[in-house]
């Protein structure tokens, strides 16, 4: 690794003290990756520390806890109040409000009695548990979200939207079925639990193969490594920009969400706009790859891939682009590249790519030394860390959408979930390797070593005021991945100019966002290079907005970027090595 490399410490002595001092540390990364396995990858230390901190100080807060007290009071007497009126029938005024994200009381339903009632009860008690989790003196801030976070699971376990005996739609449902949605959602349940067992898709995903359904745009495999295969596309213009475009996806899921269904794929869509495309596809890696870091992630990744592309396209700049971990190690790459004055790239664009974590959102909750010092133990065994132990963190950030109310609909209403392109792409995760996933932990997330200019390639540093190329920074409202405010802070880093682009939608659906898709909005604004700072905030509300995709703004400035239009190139460089090897998508895509 060429970043500076964390070493445990370790007493001096001598052999034989070395030797006692490696079976402990056997013993504990051993114990460690058994516990690790019940609990899906999160260290208990962490979850207790936080909560030890927030206790210890509340116990020593008379203030505060006569606050929560007089809360307390102030609720029972809403709710004393509202009962009356609740039992009325017909609808009434509610006395409390959920949150502008929560849809989980939005039905009609929800407004009869004793309906109205329940979920107000349990609105106004996860109101006093928010309360009585932040704002306590003395409490880390990393401590109060995690204990803040944790609550607020534990409250949305007991919500009386997941229980048959208190939603009213599930009562309506085994009126109108005679308990059949029971029987349904049994079997679902059985169904469900078997795929988990034996390590198999959801139900449908089958139907959305790489290949045979999605990935379908045409292309061949010009080369390949230990680590990635390289797609070039094939044409679909009589002519193409001179300049071509590289992709860089995330390594933690596989490459095709650019390249779902050919309705809203970016790749065919690019192609079809008269791009020259190339796609880097990451293999699936296994305890064998243990050992690769964010160096060889940086060399046998971007750098041979832009290799690969510089053999078909001799002598031309290259417009690179990198989707979330893609983009960050893009960026570093770019940075590296411009210290040793390697000209190259034409334009750089990042979708959703932190280079600041400072800030990282939500998913910090699972950050923090004790929890990568346990996840390190875990991935230590088996030599990566699996996919199932890594998409937990990110369902558990969204748990009411993609746990509670799926189970809902699933188990209790008896109903078959549909299946879609985004949604089976979304369970094909990749493993990673142990040296890289620590090393990405400690540095970027932990030091946030990228924007503190102490992140190493070599023996220098890397700073991303040395890239002087002109920069397209997406950013998606909704992201709980890459917050769009945290993705802003390129303007704070970056050396060139910086055209920066808010879309509605999510981490991958603010960025599968075709045109013609309905309800989608962006704002984009140009900073040259030298114009002043501003902030996230007043960016947000002084920028304007723009309806529909934001796919043909982005191509409108590649072509703004490009030199001109030319015949589209061969498949591949077979005189330079790179002879086509198969037709795309290849073969890392499939690997499970």
């Amino acid at each position: 690794m060429a970043a500076r490399v964390h070493a445990r410490r370790r007493p001096a002595g001598g052999c034989e003290a070395d030797a006692l001092q490696d079976l402990f540390t056997l013993i504990n990364r051993t114990s460690h990756a058994t516990l690790g396995r019940f609990t899906g990858g999160v260290s208990p230390v962490s979850i207790v520390q936080a909560y030890a901190d927030w206790a210890s100080h509340l116990g020593i807060s008379p203030g505060k806890q006569a606050l929560l007290a007089t809360k307390l009071g102030e609720q029972a007497r809403r709710l004393w109040t509202y009962a009356p009126r609740a039992t009325g029938g017909g609808e009434c005024e509610r006395c409390i409000e959920p949150l502008p994200n929560d849809h989980r009381f939005d039905d009609e339903q929800w407004q009869r009695w004793p309906y109205n009632l329940i979920h107000q009860s349990f609105l106004l008690g996860q109101q006093w548990w928010h309360n009585a989790t932040v704002g306590v003196d003395g409490v880390s801030p990393h401590h109060e979200d995690v204990v803040n976070f944790v609550t607020r699971q534990l409250l949305d376990v007991c919500a009386p939207s997941n229980s048959p005996l208190t939603n009213p739609k599930v009562a309506e449902q085994t009126f109108r079925t005679g308990g059949a949605n029971f029987i349904d959602g049994g079997l679902n349940f059985l169904e469900d639990l078997r795929r988990g067992a034996l390590g198999e898709p959801p139900a449908g995903a089958e139907h959305f193969r790489p290949g045979e359904h999605v990935a379908l745009t045409p292309g061949k495999v010009i080369h390949r490594n230990r680590l990635i295969e390289v797609i070039q596309y094939s044409p679909a213009t009589d002519e193409v920009q001179a300049e071509p475009v590289l992709v860089i996806p995330a390594w933690i899921m596989k490459y095709y969400i650019l390249d779902l269904s050919p309705e809203n794929s970016l790749v065919r869509w690019l192609v079809e706009q008269g791009h020259t495309v190339f796609m880097l596809s990451w293999k699936n890696p296994g305890s064998e790859d243990r050992d690769l870091g964010m160096e060889d992630y940086r060399q046998l990744g971007v750098m041979e891939a832009l290799d690969a592309v510089n053999a078909v396209l001799p002598e031309r700049k290259v417009h690179a682009v990198g989707y979330c971990l893609g983009g960050t190690l893009l960026s570093i790459a770019a940075a590296a590249m411009a210290r040793a004055n390697d000209h190259r790239l034409a334009t750089l664009t990042l979708f959703a790519s932190e280079t600041d974590f400072e800030e990282p959102g939500e998913l910090e909750l699972f950050i923090d030394d004790s929890q990568v010092s346990f996840l390190e133990d875990l991935m230590w065994q088996q030599g990566y860390l699996d996919k199932w132990q890594m998409r937990g963190a990110f369902v558990f950030l969204r748990s009411n959408d993609l746990i509670w109310s799926v189970s809902v609909k699933s188990y209790l209403m008896g109903e078959k979930l549909p299946m879609m392109d985004l949604m089976a792409w979304s369970t094909d995760a990749t493993r990673l390797p142990y040296r890289m996933h620590s090393e990405y932990l400690r540095y970027l997330y932990l030091d946030n070593a990228l924007a503190e200019g102490q992140y190493y390639v070599g023996e220098h540093p890397v700073l991303l005021s040395d890239i002087s190329t002109p920069m397209f920074v997406v950013g998606t409202r909704t992201d709980h991945i890459a917050p769009w405010r945290s993705v802003y802070k390129i303007h704070l880093l970056a050396g060139g100019d910086v055209t920066f682009l808010l879309t509605s939608g999510g981490h991958n659906a603010g960025v599968i966002s075709e045109p013609g898709h309905r309800g989608r909005v962006y704002q984009v604004a140009d900073k040259p290079a030298g114009a002043p700072y501003v902030d996230a905030q007043n960016w947000y509300d002084e920028v304007p907005e723009r309806e529909g995709s934001w796919w043909p703004e982005w191509q409108a400035w590649l072509v703004e970027h490009s030199s001109g239009a030319s015949g589209p190139p061969g498949m591949g460089a077979p005189d330079a090595g790179y002879t086509p090897l198969e037709d795309a998508p290849g073969n890392y895509v499939l690997q499970s």
